[in-house]
């Protein structure tokens, strides 16, 4: 049977109350293991398939003591105990599975997995509650964090890049509680996304066209919509002689081109002490000469000198921005100004966003758990105290399946964008069919129909 089936298999009442029957055997043979490595565990000069083997022959070894021990429970003890001393336990085989995109352990016996934009309960499971701190002891004391009662809530990430949020009692009345938002390891291009449906051909070809004539763009959407795979795709548009600097909290995106200098926030330590913040390296980038600043999400008082930055001469930026709607977009935009500290007037805010983006591109996750660009909008000048704005694609509803599949596109508005002279500034030509006819041709069109 094949993984994921296994995964999708509702647990039975039996299997939810059950304690694992060789629990104290797997703790006994894994405190003797780290006991006979110890420092060989931790050796970062060892390669790690030999030290995998290395840990393996020794449980194996162990557990050739265990006369009553069939052969199978014998290999599948030794797998399960090397993935609790070199991996992440019950875990592991969750984070090697490419289709999953989060995991959610809410106790030691209740694991939900999202693939595909939808949840399924799975039959991983951990001992008890000791095996699960042990394992998000480990996750966290990899980026210097530590997580207990005087500090029960904690955010850090993987190696490879996924990030965690772990939540433990007394402020969980669930058991600890960890949130893994996987890294991808295949990056998905503009083409890609047209494959799975996620933009259409015009739209991707506006889009490249916007980048090259380098548009401040705002990606913005939902919490899990896809707005950092959408921000590493467009990046991909940047040309190869531009210098670029990249901001994240986590270190997410994967740029290909040659000259990208990669930044990440540092949290506060054990001490509570050497916290850097995304705003002090969004500052400290303009002194980097940058061509372009990519920033992987702004949720604070970044948010003015990242405005800034793009009415300084830093044209071409691009960043992500949780909002329900490009409007909410501005608006949440408007309060992280504020949240800077300065007591700035709303309109000069306003006067700032609207000179500084030319581009928001607004994700949705539909129904059916399907990611599509819903709204490709332009940000154009003030008018009284309301920014402008104007749809120039917008996702269409066809059909929805009796299995909730959604069917639609994203089709042009027939408007045209005023951003154009910049288009031509930079010697990019782009065919005005691109945008659909315009309205009025559109309403001759149907009422011809008719």
């Amino acid at each position: 049977m094949e993984l994921h089936e296994r995964l999708t298999t509702t647990r039975s009442a039996s299997v939810q109350g059950a304690r694992e029957p060789f629990a104290e055997l797997k703790t006994r043979i894994h405190l003797t293991v780290i006991g006979d490595l110890g420092p060989q565990l931790f050796n970062v000069t060892m390669d790690p398939v030999a030290l995998r083997e290395r840990v393996a022959v020794d449980i194996r070894r162990h557990l050739s003591a265990e006369t009553t021990l069939s052969r199978d429970d014998r290999e599948r003890l030794s797998k399960e105990i090397a993935d609790d001393i070199l991996g992440y336990g019950p875990l592991e085989r969750l984070l090697n599975d490419d289709s999953i995109s989060e995991i959610m352990v809410n106790g030691p016996g209740d694991i939900w997995i999202e693939r595909q934009g939808r949840l399924f309960e799975t039959t991983v499971r951990f001992n008890d509650e000791s095996h699960l701190r042990r394992i998000i002891n480990k996750m966290v004391a990899q980026v210097g964090r530590r997580v207990d009662e005087s500090s029960p809530m904690v955010d850090a990430r993987l190696p490879d890049g996924s990030r965690v949020n772990v939540i433990i009692p007394p402020l969980s009345l669930s058991g600890p509680i960890v949130t893994i938002r996987k890294f991808a390891k295949k990056r998905l291009t503009l083409d890609d996304m047209v494959n799975i449906g996620t933009l259409s051909a015009e739209s991707v070809a506006f889009l490249r066209s916007c980048v090259r004539a380098e548009l401040n763009i705002l990606i913005s959407g939902g919490t899990g919509t896809g707005k950092t795979t959408l921000l590493n795709a467009l990046s991909s548009a940047i040309p190869e002689a531009d210098r670029i600097v990249t901001i994240e909290d986590a270190a997410e995106l994967q740029l290909h081109q040659d000259h990208v200098l990669r930044l990440e926030a540092r949290p506060k330590n054990i001490e509570g002490e050497g916290e850097i913040a995304i705003r002090e390296l969004v500052r400290n980038s303009l002194r980097m000469r940058p061509d372009r600043i990519v920033v992987g999400e702004v949720r604070g008082a970044e948010a003015l000198d990242m405005l800034q930055s793009m009415n300084t001469g830093h044209e071409g930026s691009m960043s992500t921005v949780h909002a329900n709607t490009p409007r909410d977009a501005l608006h949440r935009l408007e309060t992280m100004v504020l949240m800077a500290g300065y007591d700035l007037p709303v309109r000069a805010i306003r006067q700032q966003v609207s000179s500084a983006l030319d581009l928001i591109v607004h994700l949705d996750r539909l129904e059916d758990g399907s990611r599509r660009v819903s709204l490709i909008t332009e940000v154009q000048r003030m008018e009284s105290d309301v920014i402008t704005l104007q749809d120039l694609f917008t996702f269409k509803l066809e059909s929805i399946a009796p299995d909730r599949t959604i069917t639609g596109s994203l089709q042009a508005t027939g408007l045209r964008p005023m951003f154009l002279a910049k288009f031509e500034k930079h010697g990019i030509e782009v065919p005005l069919s691109i945008f659909g006819p315009p309205p009025s041709q559109l309403s001759e069109i149907t009422r011809g129909a008719r």
